[in-house]
């Protein structure tokens, strides 16, 4: 009882912090405080920052002709206003008016796209310029619209005349302003940070006193400071926010030495940490490991982004502060999660996959977690989230962290993580020519009074993953067999692997053109049932996963060998 009185009592100071937050905004919003957003309107873009992501001069021709294809779903406009449609699709609408689709005109090059960005933007000022409401005001979406026009001004204003011109620093002011006031109030998370980031690239790209770029760099700092962790990750625990956050501070460290203004220590100290660690969750095909609200990956943003990488060598094994750990032998990769989970604030991506794996050989994925369709149907969200979606154990088909039913707090696609486990611990392992670690944690511990405590260790030249997974009774002694010890350990296989029987009666993982690997248990005998990958780049795909079913109290450790074919017979008495 005490457990669920905590969570309840934590749930309920979210909703009250949620509502005060609303509260303060919509004050913000309104004829009280809208008057301080006027002000003196800059004469001029100093400077357009560089944007790193991807442009497409063919998405410039599809917006051209009314097809918006934004956050995954494609719109057509009809010959109306985008600004003016009712789209049901909350994503598209705030990817609309983020405008980093902007990039794209930029791309195309022409004179064409360049009236066509120009018309769009003005379109935006008339229809939602002075009217501070809904998703278009959003502070995130703000801070991404402030941004986007500052790092594209030179296609908006290329041949702009100067009513327009004005019109549109005059807006610009106005959101900055904005977006200062509220900042504060903002959750917890990466959109306050992006927020920050916008404040000093507005502060660097338009005429401001010095003071203004001062207290614009000391509030980066300290979120910087408390948002980064020491190893490079973000505290969300999520590795796409490493490589979001990066597509931001990178251009925002060369505007700084454009402006010959010296960059903060705490953002080249950011960024010299989150480099290693975006490297340190990729496979060897350059995909990043489906953890936390991890989904597809975009192969070619990652690139863009380590251009900047100047660290040479292997990437880390050892992220202790984001909870990884990582071993990487003879082509083979192995990234698992060993961490907690993150804050509630910063939980609204979180996934219960405590003690999940993932391996790779080569550019092949074998085993993976199931991963999030980061723009496909939000029920489906859910259920990327659970245990069951990873490669991991289960108790009584039960998440080791479960994820809140307040809609008070939020959509019900983005509803914080919550009563994961406690105690998380984390001990290397390597040895001569073998790399691995033991870790447990608790997440079960108050419901059923058992730990999961799962050992790996990859063998010198990547030829074999050994795994060891104990379950021990929190408070000492023997597991109660009570009909609640009731343990599925799963290994999710990648939808390109099939899956096969050898005369050995070894199941075999196999993908064509790539190595085959074995997978053997002593204890239990392995059976094969339906999954679900989500994270595939067309939508979920239909896959495999082979499922160890037992229970705890008769089986309390288990042991399991994925070994490369061909290889010799030593492993067979793991």
């Amino acid at each position: 009882m005490t457990i669920v009185a905590d969570h309840t009592a934590r749930i309920w100071a979210l909703v009250a912090k949620e509502y005060w937050r609303k509260a303060r905004r919509r004050l913000r919003a309104g004829p009280a405080y809208r008057w301080r957003y006027s002000g003196r309107t800059p004469e001029r873009v100093l400077i357009a920052p560089p944007d790193l992501r991807l442009a497409d001069p063919q998405i410039a021709l599809e917006i051209y002709h009314g097809r918006f294809p934004l956050a995954g779903h494609m719109v057509e406009t009809g010959g109306e206003s985008p600004f003016q449609l009712d789209v049901p699709n909350r994503g598209w609408r705030k990817s609309l008016h983020g405008f980093r689709w902007l990039r794209h005109m930029r791309a195309a090059g022409t004179d064409l796209a360049a009236a066509n960005a120009r018309a769009l933007v003005s379109d935006w000022i008339a229809s939602h310029g002075s009217h501070i409401a809904g998703v278009a005001w959003d502070p995130g979406t703000t801070a991404k619209r402030v941004i986007a026009w500052l790092q594209h001004s030179s296609v908006v204003l290329q041949g702009a005349e100067f009513p327009f011109y004005r019109a549109f620093l005059k807006s610009l002011a106005v959101q900055i302003r904005y977006l200062r006031s509220v900042v504060r109030e903002m959750a917890d998370g990466k959109e306050r940070l992006r927020a920050r980031i916008a404040l000093a690239f507005a502060a660097l790209s338009l005429p401001a006193p010095p003071s203004a770029l001062r207290t614009a760099t000391r509030n980066l700092a300290e979120e910087l400071d408390h948002q980064i962790l020491p190893d490079g990750g973000h505290i969300s625990r999520n590795p796409l926010s490493v490589l979001e956050i990066l597509a931001d501070l990178l251009p925002l460290k060369q505007t700084y030495a454009n402006q010959a203004e010296a960059p903060p220590a705490a953002l080249m100290g950011a960024i010299d940490r989150m480099l290693p660690a975006l490297r340190f969750f990729r496979h060897e095909d350059g995909s990043l490991a489906r953890f936390n609200g991890m989904g597809a990956t975009i192969h070619d943003r990652i690139a863009a982004v380590l251009h900047h990488d100047d660290t040479a060598g292997a990437p880390l094994l050892h992220a202790p502060h984001s909870g990884y750990e990582r071993l990487s032998m003879g082509g083979v990769t192995v990234i698992a999660d060993t961490g907690g989970s993150p804050p509630v604030e910063v939980a609204e991506a979180a996934h219960a996959g405590c003690l999940s794996f993932e391996l790779s050989c080569g550019r092949q994925h074998y085993v993976v977690n199931a991963g999030v369709d980061t723009y496909g149907a939000p029920e489906f969200r859910p259920l990327a989230r659970a245990t069951a979606a990873h490669s991991t154990a289960t108790l009584n088909d039960c998440s080791s962290a479960r994820v809140s039913h307040s809609l008070r707090l939020g959509e019900p696609s983005s509803l914080p993580l919550i009563g994961g486990p406690r105690h998380v611990s984390c001990r290397r392992i390597d040895g001569d020519g073998t790399q691995g670690f033991v870790a447990r944690h608790d997440g079960y511990a108050q419901r059923f009074g058992i730990v999961h405590e799962r050992e790996l260790t990859l063998s010198a030249h990547g030829e074999a993953l050994v795994g060891r997974d104990r379950f021990l009774a929190a408070g000492g002694g023997a597991i109660a067999d009570d009909g609640r010890d009731l343990v599925t350990v799963r290994f999710h296989l990648h939808p390109d692997i099939s899956l096969f029987r050898d005369e050995q009666g070894r199941f075999v993982l196999a993908a064509p053109g790539a190595e085959r690997w074995s997978f053997t248990c002593a204890e239990v005998q392995p059976d094969v049932e339906e999954s679900i990958y989500f994270a595939a780049l067309g939508g979920p795909r239909r896959s495999r996963q082979i499922v160890l079913s037992f229970k705890a109290s008769q089986v309390p450790e288990l042991r399991w060998l994925l070994l490369r074919s061909g290889l010799s017979n030593r492993y067979r008495g793991h």
